[in-house]
């Protein structure tokens, strides 16, 4: 706070102003320059950005540059400036973390953080009583210890975060085992300092006053956390009809986070915690959340952090770091401690927890990144070191951090098996493995569908799931006048925002009600491209999040006469692009049922158990069309049953049963068909699915013997009024005697043989209809039919 005094009590002003502007405006340039340099190698924006500023550190001590551009008085605008970028992008992190994963896995990622922590705590002790005679400290030998401990500990998580990022790594398991873990370090770390801070003094009087003050900031956080759930809910349910808030409600928010982010400082402590746990307890669900994240996310990610990555490599002067063989030592031996900590421990913990040593060297690295709250610590014990030792502990920050983010980027490059999705169908996943999906939508329409089968996903417990709403808009090159006049009225949408129109609004209306009727938190994405283009915007998000399937709506809707009708062909060609370039399982929802059977939609207001029924002719998609209906299974208002088709064998079924012949499970399962050996690989798949789920009556399961396609049909009219949705596989089963001749009114292939039928306008059926198709390796020559 003594910054922000002396920054508004100057007599000029206006210079330090202009000073700062320039700095900003040079690390800007100079780090756009490094990026666009380094990106050819492979170099994360990061890396660029500190290299950028430590180019500039050097230039900041010639004389003329320094009287001109850096003032010793702009460093109070700084500080003041980075105090509030700090506690707007720490929000904004807490926002946009997966507390869940962090939840699920707490006992994998403590390990992890707490490896390199306490291998850091030993080298750290053990170099910093050398370290204390070779600067010859003057101050207290147990705070310079603590001080070269949390040096040597601390990771930065806005570094983690943008390098996960920018390698896109993030969704991957070991980036969110880092992320997280970097946030705990970081956390402790900061913890730690503040209690060092508020001990130091001998004054008992001074301790107990403080301790008070640690109290009361706990207070006021719960205090703001509470709060904020209240206001959110509040600006949720006001101005329906607007996409995001309006900027006084916006910076409202703000004020508050600001205004008790300055209390605490005012009390000597670090409000980095107190802004990272209101962000974190902030609610994710409705308007408020959501322009919070979008508003805050493009000036952070784009202007804030490259200045804040920038500023670290601005702080040290690199030249006169290694004019001295001692100086150049001491910055070795504080580079090779960290890098041996974290690497060391991080490997520790990975052997224990059975992960890949390729990963705990990842790990290890990657944790490895320093920030701000090291120069903060440095900062504090500025005054028992002379310019020269503080500039050699800055350099050995900067350039440990430089060096572990090159080593992680190679890393990311050289180990993309590391980072591939190992869940791309959802067959080969287990019940406890986590569900990730990327559900599509073009208009609102097609969110009720949409959102009724996530809510039979999410039905179970024990079956976690993470699912991603993503609003595909159509790319126009000359927008109407009207829209644009509409847009014009509300002037705090920036143009990105003016894609979608009314249907953005209908679409988060949507969502904000599923999500406060079910709890539900449904990640939103959005896509902007034409209609030719589309389907990479959603293959590449699908590979970025490393989700198991997508969900596509079809591009007919029915009418009030329950009659389908087309829509724009553009969806249709998107849809079949996708299903052939995906790099996972595709599932199309055609929803149909407004007559005679209440939908499957209609699942999210009525508490009624609907009937959903899962056809099986064999093959790898109708396969993971069981393994989805499992999941869905657990939801309790789903009623699942397995229909089997068999091919009738020349004495039919009900001859066998006249003439007495009796089947057993196994035998009905593993039978013979009258022209064609019974796929193994289903008969294996079936046998074990009835005898864990069927035969404890879990599911129920029905088998119906057919001659050929004609019958196929007709049974398939006979139970069209008794499911609210069928679920079947898209093809792959071959020239199966199942399906011969009812591919005779082809009228969508896209769907496959069977949900080309069920799809039809002029099939007698009222259910909605879900056609899967499993993800199989194209490169291993496994093509789609």
């Amino acid at each position: 706070m003594d910054a922000t005094h002396k920054m508004f009590c100057n007599k000029e002003l206006v210079n330090p102003l202009y000073s700062m502007g320039m700095q900003v405006s040079c690390i800007l340039v100079v780090s756009h320059f490094f990026n666009v340099v380094l990106r050819t190698l492979g170099q994360p924006g990061p890396v660029a950005q500190i290299l950028a500023g430590l180019v500039l550190g050097p230039m900041s001590h010639i004389r003329c540059i320094k009287e001109t551009f850096f003032p010793a008085n702009s460093m109070n605008y700084y500080e003041v400036v980075s105090f509030f970028c700090r506690i707007n992008f720490m929000f904004l992190f807490g926002l946009e973390m997966n507390i869940q994963y962090a939840l699920r896995n707490l006992r994998l990622v403590s390990l992890v953080a707490c490896g390199g922590v306490v291998m850091g705590v030993i080298f750290g002790l053990s170099v910093s009583f050398y370290l204390y005679q070779e600067l010859g400290i003057d101050g207290s030998r147990f705070y310079f210890c603590m001080i070269i401990m949390l040096v040597v500990s601390y990771t930065s998580s806005p570094m983690v975060i943008r390098l996960a990022a920018d390698l896109r790594f993030a969704a991957s398991d070991v980036g969110r085992i880092a992320v997280s873990a970097a946030l705990i370090v970081e956390m402790g770390c900061l913890l730690v300092f503040n209690m060092m801070v508020n001990t130091k003094m001998d004054d008992k009087k001074y301790n107990a006053a403080q301790a008070s003050k640690g109290l009361s900031c706990l207070i006021l956080t719960s205090f703001v956390v509470l709060m904020n759930r209240y206001l959110a809910i509040w600006l949720n349910t006001r101005n329906r009809n607007q996409k995001y808030l309006k900027a006084p409600e916006l910076l409202f928010i703000l004020f508050i986070l600001l205004t008790t982010s300055m209390i605490i400082e005012i009390w000597n402590y670090n409000s980095i915690i107190h802004c990272f746990f209101i962000g974190l307890l902030f609610p994710k669900e409705g308007k408020t959340a959501r322009t919070l994240i979008h508003k805050l996310g493009y000036s952070i990610y784009n202007f804030i952090l490259p200045v804040y990555f920038g500023y670290m490599g601005l702080q040290c002067d690199i030249i006169n770091a290694f004019k001295k063989l001692s100086m150049i030592t001491n910055t070795v031996i504080l580079i090779l401690l960290s890098i041996g900590s974290k690497l060391g421990g991080t490997l520790l913990v990975c052997h224990y927890l059975h992960i890949p040593t390729s990963e705990g060297i990842f790990l290890g690295f990657i944790l490895n990144t320093r920030g701000y709250a090291d120069f903060l610590v440095v900062g504090s014990a500025a005054k028992d070191l002379n310019a020269e030792d503080c500039n050699v502990v800055l350099v050995a920050i900067v350039l440990n951090t430089i060096i572990s983010g090159i080593i992680v980027s190679f890393l990311a490059r050289g180990e993309e098996k590391m980072f591939s999705n190992n869940h791309t169908a959802i067959e080969p996943q287990e019940m406890e493995d986590e569900l990730r999906i990327l559900a599509c939508v073009y208009d609102p329409r097609q969110v009720s569908s949409i959102l009724a089968t996530i809510l039979a996903m999410h039905g179970s417990k024990t079956s976690p799931s993470t699912t991603y709403l993503m609003h595909l808009i159509e790319l126009v090159k000359k927008i109407k006048s009207n829209l644009l006049f509409h847009e014009k009225e509300n002037a705090d949408l920036s143009d990105d925002d003016d894609y979608g129109g009314n249907d953005v609004v209908e679409i988060n209306n949507s969502l904000d009600a599923f999500t406060a009727d079910t709890k539900i938190l449904v990640h939103q994405r959005r896509a902007v491209s034409s209609f030719p283009s589309l389907y990479e915007d959603v293959c590449n998000e699908a590979e970025d999040l490393q989700v198991s399937i997508i969900l596509l709506p079809f591009h007919k809707h029915q009418r009030i006469d329950g009659k389908l009708e087309s829509g724009k062909e553009g969806i249709r060609i998107t849809n079949q692009k996708v299903l052939r370039h995906a790099p996972c399982s595709v599932g199309v929802i055609i929803e149909r049922g407004m007559s005679k059977v209440p939908g499957f939609s209609q699942l999210i207001t009525s508490d009624s158990t609907k009937n959903v029924a899962t056809l099986f002719f064999g093959g790898p998609d109708d396969r993971e069309a069981i393994a989805w209906s499992l999941r869905i299974s657990k939801c309790p208002r789903i009623n699942l049953t397995i229909i089997r088709f068999f091919l009738s064998s020349s004495l039919s079924h009900k001859e066998h049963i006249e003439s007495g012949v009796q089947y057993d499970e196994k035998e009905i399962l593993m039978s013979l068909s009258g022209e064609e050996t019974v796929n193994e690989i289903d008969n294996t798949f079936m046998v074990d699915f009835y005898n864990r789920y069927v035969a404890s009556g879990q599911i129920g399961y029905v088998e119906k013997f057919v001659k050929d396609g004609t019958q196929t049909v007709e049974s398939l009219k006979e139970i069209g009024d008794l499911y609210s949705l069928f679920i079947v596989g898209r093809g792959g089963r071959g020239n199966s005697s199942l399906t011969i001749g009812m591919s005779d009114w082809e009228e969508c292939p896209e769907l496959g043989t069977v949900g080309d039928v069920l799809a039809s306008s002029d099939f007698d059926i009222h259910g909605s209809v879900l056609v899967i198709q499993q993800h199989r390796d194209v490169k291993k020559g496994i093509i789609h039919d």
